[in-house]
């Protein structure tokens, strides 16, 4: 098959009642775009993804990576004697965990609709000023209580980034470059859980009693100012959509309209009305399965509001236990880069979520079944790579299998990722001291999201496979028919 006719194959409306449309047809549309050969298309394709590539990626990796710290610093400072300090008993340190994703949870849904209709390069760092104040305002904190409300607050602040970004992503590029840009940025997450652990180890080791602050204290006044310089600059660098961004002349700006365009299979990405896209997101079947999905996912990620209290169970001094936070998740990006590229590559969704899950199960029930150091710690990396995977490969399959209009690809984001956080109000208290050294009760809670994750992701594929059918029936298309077959499900 040539490169011209697999880019035609791509090119069907999503719906049954239209027409297969050919790129030749969405190049016409574009003034700039519809005398150009197929040459000048390829290398202008070439120098927009470029452009983007350089000015998006690196400005939400950054900004997902200080998003990431503010949300799980309290881990860390709690092993420097935050919860000690505040008096605060497992109860009310678990609430203050869960207290974070009530906020996050009210957030979600308004802030991503929000963001569809307005300009990212406004909504989000603002959002991250906002996040960053709020946890420069951690020190001040005397009591359980206090906790608690400024959790609520950071949670309610962050919470229309994460969905935001995956939505950014999604409009910018064509679903065999989605996967792995959204494991780029993802990057934010493990990068700033290594970090998260040398901060640890340099700022709560040796900056205790430094101007009569506690070392936890002085910990969530550096991220939060280095936070608030990174929301400064993405004001200046981060783009806004394909059809404004300024930085992008007006040929650039059709063909980044152009590549969607073609890769939705013709569909328009246009806005939409705000509550249409709800309506249509809440009656579409697979909102409702990729938000148990993504719940699985997340309740199978629930040990990471623990992490640096399972690995203090492993026996090293505090110290160690602060540096070997990394490897695991260093390994666990190189694996979601290449499970995300082979996603893309071969356009298939399913397996590629399976199999890491199923890895996960495997190194959870490693760590809750021996006292043995070496089993435990390679049980750690396979839970964390298996589910960190699924994660970014759960993101682009939704927004590839729903790709317009962006209103309804918000709320669909935004509606499974607010679902999915309602595990945080209950997954705490899975993790109590008690339960050390093996935290049994919290392995139960990861296996029964990665068997449900699996169970979903089946499902999913089922549905997919029944609409394409229904879409080959209607073309009248098979494999010995000769007609062109136009856009599908990846699955």
């Amino acid at each position: 098959m040539t490169a011209d006719n697999k880019a035609d194959v791509e090119l069907h409306e999503v719906t049954v009642e239209c027409p297969l449309i050919t790129a030749s047809q969405i190049q016409s549309r574009f003034n700039t775009l519809r005398d150009l050969t197929h040459e000048q298309m390829v290398a202008l394709n070439r120098k927009v993804v470029k452009k983007i590539d350089w000015r998006l990626m690196p400005c939400v990796t950054i900004m997902f990576l200080m998003n990431y710290l503010d949300r799980i610093n309290v881990s860390n400072a709690r092993l420097a004697g935050l919860q000690e300090d505040l008096h605060m008993s497992d109860t009310v340190w678990s609430a203050g965990i869960s207290t974070f994703y009530v906020g996050y949870l009210i957030g979600q849904v308004p802030g991503n609709l929000w963001l569809a209709k307005a300009n990212p390069s406004i909504v989000l760092p603002t959002m991250m000023l906002a996040w960053s104040i709020a946890t420069i305002c951690m020190p001040a904190m005397t009591s359980g209580a206090g906790f608690c409300i400024v959790r609520f607050v950071v949670g309610l602040t962050e919470a229309p980034f994460f969905p935001g970004i995956t939505l950014m992503t999604s409009s910018w590029y064509n679903k065999e470059e989605n996967p792995m840009r959204m494991a780029i940025w993802h990057a934010g997450n493990t990068i700033s859980n290594i970090i998260s652990g040398f901060l640890a180890a340099g700022i709560l080791e040796h900056m205790g009693n430094v101007l009569g602050l506690h070392s936890w204290q002085w910990f969530f006044i550096i991220e939060g100012a280095a936070s608030i310089a990174v929301a400064i600059a993405a004001f200046f660098i981060l783009p806004d959509w394909p059809h404004n961004t300024k930085f992008l002349t007006e040929e650039e700006r059709e063909m980044a309209q152009y590549r969607v365009l073609v890769s939705n299979g013709g569909k328009e990405e246009g806005v939409g009305g705000t509550w249409d896209g709800l309506k249509q997101a809440i009656s579409d079947p697979f909102t409702w399965l990729f938000c148990g999905m993504h719940f699985a996912l997340i309740t199978a990620q629930s040990f990471k509001d623990f992490f640096p209290s399972i690995l203090n169970t492993f026996g090293f001094e505090k110290m160690t236990t602060y540096l070997v936070q990394a490897p695991p998740y260093a390994i666990a990006y190189a694996v979601a880069c290449a499970m995300a590229y082979s996603s893309g590559k071969f356009q298939e969704s399913c397996y590629h979520i399976v199999v890491p899950i199923v890895a996960s199960a495997a190194g959870t029930a490693m760590l809750v079944s021996t006292m043995n150091v070496g089993v435990r710690y390679f049980g750690v990396i396979l839970l964390i790579s298996g589910t960190y995977s699924g994660l970014n490969l759960q993101l682009s399959w939704e927004t590839t299998l729903v790709p317009a209009p962006r209103s309804k690809k918000a709320a669909l984001i935004a509606i499974a990722n607010c679902i999915s956080q309602t595990s945080h109000w209950f997954s705490p208290y899975f993790f109590p001291r008690s339960q050390e050294p093996f935290y049994r009760l919290g392995g139960g809670l990861i296996l029964f999201g990665c068997a449900f994750s699996a169970a979903l992701c089946w499902l999913i594929k089922w549905r997919a496979k029944t609409l394409n059918k229904r879409l080959d029936e209607a073309e009248g298309w098979s494999k010995h028919s000769g007609n062109e077959r136009g856009w599908r499900h990846v699955y």
